[in-house]
């Protein structure tokens, strides 16, 4: 069974990237089915995604999710990414720290490539890269669980935090509204930008 790479639409036109099935991990189930209308989560594009028009996915994120968090791949089962950018998590968030050091693994592996992750599991990142070494091509981005509530300084371990706000808030601070990643980057490559700010999509 080989990793799968999903070749990414939309805002993400041109990205290929690793996610997992955001159905099934118990942390992405509890936090959507929050009572808190603060939490991102609540509003999540995946679980939305997942239950309707992309159905389909999901028998290929769950062979990853099953496949990265229940050992340690190989070197000759990591796959060979030919991109210059990589998306880790397009859908998803990490399972357990098996997942997380398969995805350290992908990277090293493919030292060409800048790989970004977006996680809200602190803890998982805490625990792992304080015995382990982080790779420079990849670069770690918090995922602020909270709405409207703007976090300026990255944990740790992390490059950068993503946040999202309501569409009439902190409009001269939203840096990641009305275009194409591909066209941006900042989340993609190490610069002075580590604070990313979002609105809140609608689905």
């Amino acid at each position: 069974m080989n990793v799968h790479i999903s070749k990414m639409t939309g805002k993400l036109d041109g990205f290929k990237a690793i996610s997992s099935n955001t159905m099934t991990n118990p942390y992405c189930v509890k936090q959507n089915a929050s009572d808190n209308p603060n939490n991102i989560c609540t509003k999540c594009y995946s679980h939305t995604m997942l239950k309707s028009y992309r159905k389909n996915m999901q028998p290929s994120l769950q062979r990853n999710s099953d496949l990265l968090s229940t050992r340690i791949l190989t070197s000759d089962e990591l796959p060979s990414v030919l991109d210059a950018f990589f998306r880790f998590n397009a859908h998803g968030e990490l399972i357990n720290e098996t997942h997380l050091i398969n995805l350290v693994n992908i990277a090293k592996y493919n030292s060409h490539c800048n790989f970004a992750l977006w996680t809200k599991r602190n803890d998982l990142i805490a625990k792992y890269f304080k015995n382990n070494e982080k790779p420079s091509n990849l670069i770690l981005i918090y995922s602020n669980s909270k709405i409207s509530n703007i976090m300026s300084k990255p944990p740790k371990y992390f490059n950068k935090t993503f946040n999202n706000v309501l569409e009439n808030e902190y409009v001269e601070k939203q840096n990641c509204t009305g275009q194409q990643c591909k066209n941006c980057l900042l989340c993609y490559k190490h610069n002075d930008i580590d604070t990313i700010v979002e609105k809140v999509k609608k689905y």
